[in-house]
């Protein structure tokens, strides 16, 4: 066996070992005041603002990072009025929709252990493009506990069934 050849037999399992390092490095994250427990697949930045839901301004939160060229978020609103949340469930909906001129978005199932049942609760997956022109998919999950509602979102130009199943079925709200 030549040098090269035994020096690339050596580097083999190293390279092996390097293509199965994860991009994504799972934790759970337990977003302040939101009641809620979320796999993400990096440490998400938290910010918050006001802004105008359902009619009425609400604080909203959302946590966010990206890995894997997906961008990973969840927003939480404490509507504090129970007849608010399907209005506020169809306008994050319709937001999430026309942000990337997505029509006929597919429902998939959605799960989340605690939610508090609302017909307007739904998981999305959406293709559209950005508004300079690139082509994104989109998933996102609609849910609601009590008063407060949520948003998950994966959002790339790609995005894999196997990568967006921990982040949508460790969503839970104890």
């Amino acid at each position: 066996m030549s040098l090269s050849r035994s020096v690339l037999a050596g580097l083999l399992p190293v390279l092996g070992l390097a293509a199965c390092a994860p991009t994504l490095d799972w934790r759970e994250v337990r977003p302040e005041g939101s009641g809620a427990v979320a796999l993400f697949p990096c440490k998400p930045d938290s910010q918050a603002r006001t802004v105008t839901l359902a009619g009425a301004p609400v604080r909203l939160t959302l946590l966010a990072c990206k890995a894997g060229d997906i961008t990973w978020a969840l927003a939480h609103a404490d509507l504090a009025d129970p007849a608010r949340v399907g209005a506020a469930l169809a306008e994050l909906r319709a937001a999430a929709s026309a942000n990337l001129g997505a029509a006929a978005p597919r429902e998939l199932p959605l799960k989340v252990d605690g939610a508090t049942p609302n017909p307007a609760s739904v998981r999305l997956e959406l293709a559209g493009k950005m508004p300079d022109g690139k082509p994104m998919q989109e998933q996102l999950a609609l849910f609601v506990k009590g008063t407060r509602v949520f948003q998950a979102t994966a959002l790339g130009e790609r995005l894999g069934t196997e990568t967006l199943e921990p982040f949508f079925g460790g969503l839970r709200l104890p």
